[in-house]
């Protein structure tokens, strides 16, 4: 989304080249979608911001994550390794193109770790193919363009795609997108469109989020991009929801807060005593302690 624009810059310098590593394509459609397996064990599928990709969104948990976990780590249309398309982009599009990754390699019950727009299309995913899902961990995600900050939503409308970057970043998009430095303005102007008019209300709503019967994390930042409000609102509509909120925190919470998000993201993977749903608000205040003090220094 539009509040990982920062991301999306740094991660066009850092991304990896496809053909190194474990990288693989997948055929969903008519269109190419690049994804990584790492580690054995019970899956977890990670789910990059808006503009990054695998790497820059969690550059600290695909390998602590893989140490225990099978990691199966997708980069969306037009992100990273994988080829634009024609259409806009839409968040159940991206939804649906992870289902479809997920359905070709024969995996139900998967845990999803999604970040920024990553974790909107993971709690899409949830509510949509709940077959392919067990739990969700989601970080500042919005279902609505203004549960975005004041400052994010006019930083994002009032920026053009041309002014989005520098002749340094134009050349790390070439050097890793399969769609050359000259597709960048499109992408970046896609990107912007999706952050000022999505989601929308088909897409993900309150209602849907009341239907979502799976075990979720929400994560944010005391001072991410999304506001605070709206990240309770999507706490309080999920009925076996979690809330986490890091303090001192921005919007990129795995990027910039490993020593607290790991081993708080790995006591919730590996969770197996069931609660009643009336103690999940009770629970949630005892893990917001809990995970808080592993910043203590």
């Amino acid at each position: 989304m539009h509040a990982c624009r920062w991301l999306f810059l740094l991660g066009l310098l850092g991304s990896a080249v496809a053909g190194e590593g474990p990288g693989h394509y997948a055929i969903v459609g008519k269109h190419r979608l690049y994804y990584e397996i790492h580690g054995s064990g019970r899956p977890v599928v990670l789910l990059h911001g808006g503009g990054s990709n695998i790497q820059n969104s969690f550059p600290y948990q695909v390998e602590f994550l893989a140490s225990h976990h099978q990691v199966i780590a997708i980069e969306q249309r037009g992100h990273g390794h994988s080829p634009d398309t024609p259409e806009p982009l839409t968040y159940a599009g991206m939804a649906e193109d992870t289902a479809g990754v997920l359905q070709q390699l024969h995996l139900s019950n998967a845990d999803v770790v999604g970040f920024s727009d990553g974790a909107i299309i993971g709690l899409i995913l949830g509510i949509r193919h709940p077959e392919l899902v067990r739990r969700i961990v989601a970080s500042g995600a919005n279902i609505d363009p203004h549960g975005l900050t004041d400052l994010s939503y006019q930083d994002t409308l009032q920026t053009g795609a041309a002014a989005m970057f520098s002749a340094g970043e134009r050349a790390a998009y070439a050097s890793t997108s399969p769609d050359g430095v000259q597709h960048l303005m499109v992408f970046g102007e896609k990107l912007r469109q999706l952050w000022l008019k999505h989601p929308t209300t088909d897409e993900i709503s309150v209602a849907m989020l009341q239907s979502l019967h799976r075990s979720v994390l929400i994560m944010s930042g005391d001072n991410d991009e999304i506001r605070l409000e709206h990240t309770l609102l999507i706490y309080r509509s999920i009925p076996n929801a979690k809330l986490w909120i890091l303090p001192a925190t921005g919007h990129p919470t795995f990027a910039s807060r490993p020593q607290w998000v790991n081993p708080v993201l790995q006591s919730f993977l590996d969770e197996n005593q069931a609660e009643r749903p009336s103690d999940h608000r009770a629970q949630a205040s005892a893990d917001l302690v809990r995970g808080g003090s592993h910043g203590v220094r």
